[in-house]
């Protein structure tokens, strides 16, 4: 099998279709990962064509970015970093109202960095991150100084955020101001509404869009159902709590019913839904197991779903957020 690769928006980077997102592997929130399990997943995914990972200083307070430096220093080939800089006072998602004073200054975007870098053993991050997102933020603050100081030292190749889950037109400013080269957005078969706003004004101002959440932290692979339950502590105990289980369940077996796949594929037909959207570069499931790599990387072939069963899949889209 081949890997196709698209560039990422205007930095011009040559990407994998399945990218690595490497929140699972830092141990907080997603618990169980074990680290030689990790790492041996990262490798078998850079043996299969994988060159984007995606990490953040947030991750297990830096765990996740050590584990991925360890890994780029046993690989010769290019394989390109993204990370991010938690905000400042500690709120996820970012508020409406609070300042950019209070999250992202450019002493705290540089020392972040600087962290980053440490962490994951290298000179410069590829494109480095805010972990949330205002547009408020557009025109406000010292930020931009941070970024730019970064650029211009080489510690940072390319700059873009990660929007507010479910808040996919919260960045729309920021696209059209064209000072960010990527952003990061929550898009699957439930959740389509970055397909109204934000994902026509990538493709206009030519920004690379990185998919997260593409298989709904699980609810899309076809593995929860009722009787689900999680390790004490696991942040999927809150997300899937109460009913949402069984609603979740009940949609994707909907889901499976109508276009006459098994319940195992769903997994398959959910991330090529996401790549079969233009605007989209790259899409990164968390992958903790050799096995989750191997099951997904063949589905980067640049081939995404056929038309019509595209068209089946938008009556699906279920406007809710899990996270709150």
């Amino acid at each position: 099998m081949d890997m196709n690769y698209r560039t990422l928006g205007k930095t011009g980077l040559q990407v994998s279709e399945i990218g690595y997102g490497a929140w699972g592997i830092g141990n907080s929130g997603w618990l169980g990962a074990q680290d030689d399990e990790s790492v041996k997943a990262l490798h078998r995914a850079i043996d299969l064509g994988l060159n984007f990972i995606d990490t953040a200083l947030g991750y297990g307070d830096g765990h996740s970015e050590k584990l991925v430096g360890q890994v780029m220093r046993e690989r010769s080939e290019t394989v390109y970093v993204a990370s991010k800089i938690p905000p400042a006072n500690g709120q996820w998602p970012a508020r409406a109202g609070v300042p950019s004073s209070e999250t992202f200054t450019a002493e705290h975007v540089i020392s972040s960095t600087e962290t980053s870098l440490r962490n994951l053993g290298l000179d410069t991050i590829d494109v480095q991150q805010f972990h949330v997102w205002s547009d408020e933020w557009t025109s406000q603050g010292d930020w931009l100084e941070g970024v730019q100081k970064l650029k211009e030292q080489g510690k940072i190749r390319y700059f873009g955020v990660s929007i507010n889950d479910y808040e996919p037109d919260n960045a729309l400013k920021l696209i059209e101001s064209g000072l960010v080269d990527t952003v990061q957005v929550i898009y699957n078969i439930f959740e389509q509404t970055p397909e109204d706003n934000l994902l026509p004004a990538c493709i206009e101002h030519n920004v690379g869009v990185i998919v997260r959440v593409a298989l709904d932290e699980g609810g899309l692979t076809g593995s929860i159902t009722p009787e689900s339950e999680f390790e004490e502590g696991d942040f999927r105990g809150r997300y899937f709590r109460g009913d949402r289980k069984r609603e979740v369940y009940e949609r994707v077996r909907k889901i499976t019913q109508e276009l006459g796949i098994e319940q195992d594929a769903i997994a398959e037909t959910a991330l090529r839904y996401v790549l079969s959207h233009p605007a989209v570069s790259t899409v990164i499931p968390g992958m903790r197991s050799v096995r989750n790599v191997e099951r997904n990387m063949p589905i980067g072939d640049g081939r995404g779903l056929p038309q019509e069963r595209l068209e089946k899949l938008k009556a699906h889209r279920w406007a809710r957020n899990f996270y709150a």
